[in-house]
């Protein structure tokens, strides 16, 4: 092979690399694979929190609504992002409301990192309590898509850069 296909091939390569990577890093892909799975994993526990403290004083009862509205709210932030990268304009706006807060503080990735913490504390809140057996079948797929489309693209972004990283 001479030194020119050489060439030829290693730009090759790099350009798919570059394809993939752009990709992994569009809003519309994040927003499927993270931002509505985390949408729908905080409108399962706000739907959840409602249905367990339907019985309590006002203020615990207040706190499904509260946790469904905050779902609600990021998964329109979210169907948003994914709108704007369709039409390949940035977006005004963060994937989430935690992270629009962060904007004011001009720290947003640092509050979308908080919300992601939160999503995973939730996540465990249902795992460990057990309420993630209250689920109705509808909402236990809405959860198992949810997990699915979450761990499988987490692993192949994963899997993609450490072959890239081999290169």
């Amino acid at each position: 092979m001479s030194r020119n296909d050489e060439n030829a091939v290693t730009c090759s390569h790099e350009q798919e690399s570059d394809i993939l990577q752009q990709f992994f890093s569009r809003p519309l892909f994040l927003s499927i694979t993270i931002g509505i799975p985390f949408c729908l994993f905080k409108l399962l526990f706000g739907i959840t929190l409602i249905r367990a403290l339907i019985d309590m004083p006002s203020p615990f009862s207040s706190a499904g609504w509260i946790v469904t509205a905050w779902a609600l709210t990021d998964l329109i932030m979210n169907i948003g992002r994914e709108v704007f990268d369709i039409l390949g304009r940035p977006a005004p706006f963060e994937y989430c409301t935690i992270a629009q807060a962060g904007r004011l503080f001009h720290m947003p990735m640092v509050f979308l990192a908080i919300d992601t913490l939160l999503t995973f504390i939730i996540i465990c809140a249902m795992l460990w309590s057990g309420w993630i057996a209250t689920l109705t079948t509808f909402e236990s797929y809405l959860w198992y898509g949810a997990t699915t489309l979450n761990l499988i693209s987490l692993s192949l972004v994963a899997l993609y850069n450490e072959i890239r990283s081999l290169h």
